[in-house]
């Protein structure tokens, strides 16, 4: 039996280095899929949300969520339209908040959720698949993979970190 990746660690040097992994990610997604993001103000998590939906097919802006709290974009996955949700919790007061605006709904068998600032809401979301952790290293950024669910481990083995 083959090595199941369950971590990946990398450093990404730039900016073409965040778009690239973002592209690849693109390329391993598969609906159901729960993605966190964490890491400080500035670490690259929408940065490298914006690359992956625009690898996936999305045309146009991506914007940040941190006042809308989710932004939702559909693209192609296995060529079947799917609905990605970014979230960004950072300005979220309650977890109650999470609820009332029904975003609960979004986390099905059909989508891919991707979340920043997870423990905002930490108890009332489903377990992550898999969660990314980005730290800001010199000019770059240090990150590290972690699949937590089959389908997590099944991603990052297609998974090819750029160079």
């Amino acid at each position: 039996m083959p090595n199941l990746i369950q971590n990946l660690i990398a450093h990404l040097p730039d900016e073409a280095a965040t778009n690239a992994l973002g592209k690849s990610l693109a390329g391993v997604l598969t609906p159901g899929l729960v993605i966190y993001l964490q890491g400080d103000l500035g670490a690259g998590k929408t940065a490298l949300t914006r690359a992956l939906l625009q690898a996936a097919g999305h045309v146009g802006h991506v914007r940040s969520p941190t006042y809308t709290l989710a932004e939702p974009y559909t693209v192609q996955i296995n060529g079947q339209p799917t609905e990605v949700i970014h979230f960004d919790l950072y300005r979220m007061i309650s977890a109650d908040e999470f609820l009332e605006a029904g975003f609960r709904e979004y986390f099905n068998a059909r989508s891919v959720c991707i979340v920043e600032w997870p423990e905002k809401a930490q108890q009332l979301l489903p377990a992550p698949d898999i969660r990314i952790s980005l730290q800001i290293e010199g000019d770059g950024r240090a990150v590290e993979l972690t699949a937590l669910s089959a389908q997590g481990v099944a991603c990052l083995n297609r998974l090819h970190i750029p160079p």
